[in-house]
């Protein structure tokens, strides 16, 4: 009796699945056709992972410092500061199976560290590797945005007003009536906006502060909106890539990049 338990208890076990849990947000508009837009747009926005090439071959210790932003466009530089950039790196670089010392570990001789070798000063980034944590570090990393600005803007739209007043004239009687009311309760309108981002990075050896490697990269990303109305009817949809999802999407592409030319 105490043999047949055990093996049943070991059968349970084995059957055992664990799912990945799901996470529903339950909405009212749940299931309707502007739900299934929304939810179209988001998913295009949704972080996407990518295969790095050498992900199999481990990669030399780095840091990450945080890079230069040299866009003064004022919605960009809202948004983003070189850490979120760093941090984004950071992420990608640990999947692409580089050891990374996370500035978090670094605690106050991260600005020391910084400083020596923004300012190529190898003397003093020598001092600080010669500390514990650092003593493996073989690269210094930064990711910098020379480019964040929208180049392109385009509107169009139609307002049924003025068709609806001519209808109203020459139509005359109440189908010409019927005419003007339809007519001029037509509004479209259509807006896209084009962003151009460029990101740099530079690889620099940790004990000569020298560069090993640079490269660059710009992405293209487009905002829309378009809104429809007719007798009080309306429907609109606004979307695209966000910032966001541009910029990671950038440090994956040079992450990439870093992985398959220079490890």
């Amino acid at each position: 009796m105490k043999r047949a338990l055990t093996f049943f208890v070991g059968c349970t076990t084995a059957l055992v699945v664990f799912a990945q849990p799901t996470f529903e947000s339950p909405s009212p508009t749940a299931g309707s056709g502007t739900s299934e837009t929304a939810n179209e747009m988001a998913d295009k926005g949704m972080y996407k992972p990518i295969e790095y090439a050498n992900a199999g071959k481990k990669g030399p210790a780095l840091v990450v410092i945080p890079g230069e932003i040299k866009s003064n466009n004022a919605s960009f530089t809202q948004k983003f500061g070189p850490n979120n950039i760093a941090d984004y790196a950071e992420l990608e670089l640990g999947k692409a199976n580089f050891k990374i010392l996370e500035r978090s570990d670094m605690g106050p001789l991260l600005n020391e560290f910084q400083l020596a070798y923004t300012m190529g000063d190898p003397q003093a980034a020598r001092k600080i590797l010669q500390k514990g944590k650092f003593k493996t570090t073989k690269w210094v990393v930064k990711f910098d945005i020379l480019k964040a600005e929208q180049v392109a803007q385009a509107d169009s739209g139609f307002d049924g007003r003025a068709v609806g007043a001519l209808i109203g004239i020459f139509g005359g009687g109440r189908g010409g009536a019927a005419g003007n009311v339809v007519a001029g309760s037509v509004q479209t309108g259509e807006s896209t906006g084009v962003w151009i981002i460029g990101m740099r990075y530079k690889i620099i050896d940790a004990n000569t502060t020298e560069q090993v490697a640079t490269g660059y990269s710009e992405e293209k990303m487009e905002l829309g909106a378009k809104s429809t109305s007719v007798l009080g009817i309306s429907s609109g949809a606004s979307g695209g890539l966000t910032l966001d999802s541009l910029v990671q999407r950038l440090v994956q592409k040079t992450v990439w990049e870093i992985d398959s030319k220079h490890k």
